[in-house]
C-alpha cells in the first residue's frame, strides 16, 4: 500500500504552461511568446524554456517520412514528443497534427489523446472543420489552432499569400476564429492578416490569439527559429533576425576540422593514460599475439 501512494495517476503537471495558464496570461494582459524550432530540434526548445518562452509549436518531424504505414509514422511522432518533453518540462508544447489524423472524428480523438499522454499540451489541427473540432473538445482533447493563412502542405493548393485585405474577408477570418473558440479551441495563432484585423480579432475573442506574420501585438507573437536565427535564404518581411547562427556553426565546425587535420586536436589533456605497469603488460600481450 505504501508504494501505491507514489503512483502518478495523471499526465498533467502543475508546473507546465497549460491552456489555462495561457488564458490567465491573456486575461492579465501579459504577452505570450511562442517559438517553433522547425527542423532545429529539442535543444532549441530547451534554450527557449530557459529564458521563459511560453509555447513551443512542434512540427511533425521529417524523420517520420520513409515509413510505409501511416501508423508507424504517427507512433514515431509520439516518440518525438517524448524527446522534446525530456529537454523542456515546462513550456507549452503545441503539436502540429498531421492532417490525415483528423479527417475522421474517432481518429482525431485517438491520436490527439495519445499525443497528450506522450507529453504534448495541445494539438494543432491546421484547418480543422468545426464538427471534428467540437468532437475533440467534447472528448477532452485540448486544441490550440490557427486561422488566417493556412501554412503547410495545404498552401500547395492556394498559395502562401496575404489574407483579410477586404472587409468581407477580414470578417470571414474573425468568424472562423469565433467558431473555433465556440467549439472548444483554447487559443490560436493568426497568420498573414493586416495589423488592424489581427489586433481587432485578438481583442474580440476571449481566448489567446498570437500573431505570426501578422504584424500586430495581439496577445503575443510567434516566430519560427529559422527566421530568429537568420537561417533563411531570404529573410521574411515579418521576421526579425536576432542571431546569425549558420556562420557561428560553420566557424566552430571549421575550426575543429582544421585542428583535427593539423594535429592540434586531440591534445594530451583530451585523453588519459594507462597505469605504467598495466601498459607494460598490455604491450607484452600485443607483442606476443
Amino acid at each position: 500500500m505504501e508504494e501505491q501512494k507514489n503512483i502518478k495517476m495523471s499526465t498533467a503537471s502543475k508546473t507546465r504552461k497549460s491552456l489555462a495558464y495561457l488564458q490567465k496570461m491573456k486575461d492579465k494582459g501579459e504577452k505570450i511568446v511562442q517559438m517553433c524550432p522547425a527542423e532545429l530540434g529539442p535543444v532549441f526548445g530547451m534554450a527557449a524554456e530557459l529564458v521563459d518562452c511560453d509555447i513551443l509549436r512542434m512540427p511533425s518531424l521529417l524523420s517520420t517520412r520513409g515509413f510505409a504505414r501511416l501508423d508507424d509514422q504517427l507512433s514515431t511522432a509520439g516518440l518525438s514528443i517524448i524527446k522534446y518533453r525530456e529537454y523542456a518540462n515546462i513550456i507549452h508544447i503545441n503539436f502540429y497534427m498531421p492532417t490525415a489524423t483528423y479527417v475522421d472524428k474517432a481518429e482525431a480523438v485517438r491520436w490527439g489523446a495519445e499525443w497528450v499522454f506522450d507529453g504534448a499540451d495541445s494539438m494543432l489541427p491546421m484547418g480543422i472543420t468545426n464538427d471534428i473540432l467540437k468532437f475533440m473538445s467534447d472528448n477532452y482533447v485540448p486544441t490550440y489552432g490557427h486561422i488566417g493563412a493556412i501554412s503547410g502542405w495545404q498552401t500547395n493548393a492556394t498559395g502562401y499569400k496575404k489574407v483579410g485585405k477586404t472587409a468581407e474577408d477580414a470578417f470571414r477570418i474573425f468568424k472562423w476564429g469565433y467558431e473555433y473558440q465556440e467549439n472548444g479551441m483554447g487559443g490560436m495563432t493568426i497568420e498573414l492578416t493586416p495589423m488592424e484585423v489581427s489586433q481587432a480579432i485578438a481583442e474580440k475573442l476571449r481566448v489567446p490569439v498570437v500573431s505570426i506574420a501578422a504584424g500586430a501585438p495581439c496577445d503575443g507573437s510567434e516566430m519560427v527559429d529559422m527566421d530568429t536565427f537568420g537561417m533563411m535564404p531570404t529573410p521574411a518581411s515579418h521576421a526579425k533576425v536576432y542571431a546569425n547562427l549558420m556562420p557561428f556553426l560553420c566557424q566552430a565546425y571549421g575550426a575543429w576540422a582544421n585542428d583535427v587535420r593539423t594535429g592540434a586536436y586531440p591534445e594530451d589533456k583530451n585523453g588519459y593514460h594507462m597505469n605504467p605497469e598495466e601498459l607494460d603488460k598490455f604491450n607484452t600481450m600485443m607483442t606476443n599475439f
